[in-house]
């Protein structure tokens, strides 16, 4: 487990990171807000404990760490954040629970505490991890042709060690299949990586693969192992393989080669047994044919190629997907399981689904979250997908500016795999989007 801390007090900073790493956390630290950012876009955390006031990298006036949290969230969605602070009120505790933090922590506090709020993070993580899949409906009988003949040829390769490549495109669940062949693998008690290629710049995600020395490059004060040495004896899934810049990629083909690599800024060579599972939804023949991706590098991920089926291909699984959304999300919040109206299931099985099953989900959320009762009902589904609600907005109607943006954000975002990828699309900084999405997604 990666965690961050964000202090501008160096000695509470190393009191909590003592704490961290005696309970098997790697930890990093950063002593402002500025600082915290790079650290995140250089590598994944898990777990943040950020102090409500900071002071700047450079001795500058305090930070607002409550301004700052939606930018943390914003840059790494999945990050959960523990709010410390001296000055601990009702009024701050309710403010940052409502920006996001998932934890109060006043100071000062004892290592019992911390031990606590960890034990508390693994435990929503644990019923994350059984809610957050993306499952296949249990029946024979509710599986599309295409997506059956997807899982029987995951299934007969599982146990061999060639490589992998899944591609579609994107939501259509292919982080699912490449997880269902790790379990399904001999190497199903060792680690399962991810990295997304399109998410960093080249020098981050060749830090994220393979590790730096320490003094790499500005920030790197410690040295860290890349995912591919946390995946000892495991399976690295690089997702979106297309986005990885060419020098990268001839890195990525020696290790395919050689099970050889170097840490960035350390001349030692070192060797990983790992098997490598990529994914796309580019046309990788075509990169090739531009010079946009190496041919080599393509023959040796090439080994066994799985295409995942779009959603608008597999109709008879919408609403057996929908309905486990609905028990796995409201048995993970405690509540009842409701049932879908027929009014909703009909909006459902009608849509064309163009964000896939990644839109499906997050429709399914929204919905039980607006939802009341024991049902739920075709006015909690997203405008686009019950259109008969009220009218779609389209460009040159007659709609507000804030209709069509609306309009437009939701559906970037229902296809995006990252607010960071929604972002660019959009022309907008990450906390301006997050900003955003909590409006349009409560409206």
């Amino acid at each position: 487990m990666r965690v961050l801390i964000i202090d501008d007090e160096k000695n509470i900073r190393r009191a909590v990171a003592l704490c961290l790493e005696g309970l098997g956390c790697e930890v990093s630290e950063a002593a402002s807000g500025t600082l915290a950012l790079e650290e995140l876009r250089r590598s994944a955390c898990d777990l943040a404990f950020l102090d409500l006031r900071l002071g700047s990298a450079n001795g500058g006036p305090a930070e607002d760490g409550l301004a700052l949290l939606p930018k943390l969230l914003g840059l790494r969605p999945g990050l959960e954040i523990v709010i410390i602070t001296a000055y601990a009120t009702i009024e701050t505790a309710v403010q940052a629970i409502k920006l996001g933090a998932r934890d109060y922590l006043p100071k000062p506090f004892a290592p019992a505490q911390i031990r606590e709020v960890l034990e508390r993070f693994k435990e929503r993580r644990a019923r994350a991890n059984e809610s957050s899949s993306q499952p296949q409906p249990r029946e024979t009988g509710e599986m599309s042709a295409p997506m059956r003949a997807a899982l029987e040829l995951i299934d007969r390769t599982a146990p061999y060690d060639a490589q992998v490549l899944l591609t579609g495109e994107s939501g259509t669940g292919k982080t699912m299949l490449a997880r269902r062949l790790h379990d399904k693998s001999a190497r199903k008690d060792k680690p399962f990586a991810v990295v997304s290629c399109p998410t960093l710049s080249e020098e981050l995600l060749a830090s994220e693969l393979f590790g730096h020395a320490r003094g790499a490059f500005t920030g790197a004060l410690r040295d860290k192992p890349g995912r591919v040495e946390q995946a000892e004896g495991g399976t690295l899934f690089l997702d979106e393989i297309g986005e990885l810049p060419l020098q990268l990629q001839s890195k990525l083909l020696r290790f395919l080669q050689d099970k050889q690599f170097e840490r960035i800024g350390d001349s030692h060579t070192r060797t990983a047994d790992v098997r490598i599972v990529a994914a796309t939804n580019r046309d990788l023949r075509a990169d090739v044919a531009s010079g946009r991706f190496r041919e080599d590098l393509l023959f040796r991920l090439d080994v066994v190629t799985v295409t995942v089926p779009p959603l608008r291909d597999r109709k008879s699984e919408i609403l057996p997907l929908a309905q486990q959304f609905l028990a796995q999300m409201a048995t993970a919040a405690h509540h009842a399981v409701p049932a879908l109206s027929p009014e909703a299931a009909a909006a459902l099985s009608n849509y064309a689904w163009p964000g896939n099953v990644r839109e499906l989900r997050n429709a399914i959320e929204r919905a039980l979250i607006l939802s009341s009762g024991d049902t739920v009902g075709v006015e909690s589904l997203p405008e686009r997908i019950a259109p008969n609600q009220a009218p779609r907005p389209v460009l040159g109607g007659d709609f507000s500016i804030d209709s069509v943006e609306r309009e437009h954000v939701l559906s970037v975002l229902s296809r995006s795999s990252t607010l960071e990828e929604a972002a660019k699309v959009l022309g907008v900084d990450v906390s301006t989007l997050w900003r955003k999405r909590k409006r349009y997604e409560g409206s």
